[in-house]
C-alpha cells in the first residue's frame, strides 16, 4: 500500500528498559530518529540495533529537545513517541491506512496509561495526544514539562490508533515524576501570572480526584485506579503550592510583603 513515508522520532535518556518495545511497535517506520541526552546504559546500543539514526546533545528542555529531534527527521510526516510508549497492532494498522491518503495535518492518538501494576481499564476514558503530524505544519509549543506539538491546520482523532504508556511501574516512580514535573511548572513567569493560587490549592485537587475517579471511571481499575487518581490530585496540589511558594519568594526578594490573590 503506497503511503506517505514516516519518521519515528524518539528522545531518550537511560531508556534501555523500554526503548526496544517502543521501536519494535513501529516496524513500518521508514526512518527512526533517536536523540539522546547522555545515556549511560544500553540505550544507544538498542537504538542502533534497531537501525536508528542516533544523535546526541545535552538536554535542552522538554520542548527544545523534542523539537530538535523533529528537525532531524528526513520525512515530512512524523510519529513522536516517548521511549516508554508503544503502539498497539491496531494503532499501527490505523496509522498506515491514514498515511495512504492523509485527511488532516495532524492526528490525536488515544493513550492508555500504566496504572502501576496494570494498564488503564478499557472501560475508562483515555486522553488523546497529538503525536502524528506533518512537521511542515507543526512544531512543539513552549509549555514547560508537558510540551506538545501544535499544528496549523486540521487535526483529527484516530480512534483506533491506541498507544500505550508504560511510564509509571510503581508508586515511587510516580511520586518522583510528580515532584520533578511540579517543580518544572513553578517557573517565575508562571508564578507571576497565576491567579487565585490559594483557592486553586484548596478546591482543585479534590475536584480533579472526582473527575478522574468517577467521570473518567478510574474506579474500574480497583486500587490501582484509586491510587492513580489520588496521586494525580496530589500533583495538582503540588503544582499550585510550588507556584505559591515561588511567588512569595519573588515578593520577598523585591522587598514587598508577601501576598497572593
Amino acid at each position: 500500500m503506497a503511503r506517505e513515508p514516516l519518521s519515528l522520532v524518539v528522545t531518550t535518556f537511560n531508556s534501555a528498559g523500554t526503548l526496544a518495545r517502543c521501536l519494535d511497535s513501529v516496524p513500518f517506520a521508514d526512518e527512526i530518529v533517536v536523540l539522546d541526552s547522555g545515556s549511560t546504559d544500553a540505550t544507544l546500543q538498542i537504538a542502533r540495533a534497531h537501525g536508528a539514526r542516533v544523535e546526541q546533545q545535552a538536554f535542552a528542555g522538554y520542548a527544545a529537545q523534542k523539537q530538535r529531534a523533529i528537525d532531524l527527521a528526513a520525512h515530512h510526516w512524523v510519529l513522536l513517541l516517548d521511549a516508554d510508549e508503544a503502539l498497539t497492532p491496531a494503532a499501527a494498522t490505523s496509522i498506515q491506512r491514514e498515511l495512504a491518503a492523509p485527511r488532516a495535518a495532524g492526528y490525536r492518538l488515544p493513550r492508555r496509561e500504566q496504572m502501576f501494576w496494570m494498564l488503564q481499564p478499557r472501560g475508562s476514558r483515555i486522553n488523546a495526544h497529538l503525536r502524528l503530524f506533518d512537521r511542515r505544519h507543526g512544531a512543539m509549543n513552549d509549555t514547560p514539562v508537558h510540551a506538545a506539538p501544535r499544528v496549523r491546520g486540521r487535526v483529527r482523532k484516530l480512534h483506533r490508533a491506541v498507544f500505550l504508556h508504560y511510564g509509571e511501574p510503581d508508586i515511587a516512580t510516580k511520586v518522583r515524576k510528580l515532584n520533578d514535573y511540579s517543580s518544572g511548572m513553578a517557573t517565575p513567569a508562571r508564578a507571576a501570572q497565576a491567579r487565585f493560587l490559594r483557592t486553586r490549592m484548596l478546591l482543585y485537587p479534590p475536584l480533579f480526584f472526582l473527575r478522574q475517579y468517577l467521570l473518567k471511571r478510574y474506579f474500574l481499575g480497583g486500587w490501582a485506579g484509586y491510587i492513580s487518581a489520588a496521586s494525580g490530585a496530589y500533583y495538582v496540589f503540588l503544582k499550585y503550592a510550588k507556584l505559591y511558594e515561588a511567588r512569595r519568594a519573588m515578593q520577598a526578594a523585591d522587598g514587598a510583603a508577601p501576598r497572593t490573590p
